[in-house]
């Protein structure tokens, strides 16, 4: 029984899906990882949604950038294939897991603390209150 806990912690661990870790522990993350979670945070997308989700953010993603870290999220499981679009069978939808929701959240958190951080260093205007 010892022996089968060890095979399958060691296989979690290789695929990445050892959850048992806080999630604060993977911090912080890649700013492609992070536009990933934030974009299916609100919904399912397909890649190119995600691409198009994060321009109108602001932000641009190398389209080669965006499809290796969909598959290295899959591969942690923060992220799964959800159904595909109807209007187009070819594309890959995904969702958020509950784990990679944990983990985006705190990664906004940390974002926040080092925006207050700025603030306070006289790096960004105070926000009106």
């Amino acid at each position: 029984m010892q022996r089968e806990l060890c095979m399958r912690d060691a296989r979690e661990l290789a695929m990445g899906m050892d959850r048992r870790r806080p999630p604060r522990s993977h911090l912080p993350l890649r700013p492609v990882e992070f536009q990933i979670l934030l974009s299916l945070a609100s919904g399912e997308r397909h890649g190119y949604g995600v691409l198009q989700d994060a321009e109108d953010r602001g932000e641009r993603i190398d389209v080669g950038t965006l499809y290796r870290g969909l598959a290295r999220l899959a591969e942690r499981g923060w992220i799964r294939p959800a159904a595909a679009a109807a209007d187009d069978e070819r594309r890959n939808n995904y969702a958020i897991t509950d784990y990679g929701l944990k983990v985006a959240r705190a990664e906004a958190a940390r974002l926040a603390a080092l925006t207050r951080a700025a603030r306070s260093g006289g790096l960004l205007p105070e926000t009106a209150s």
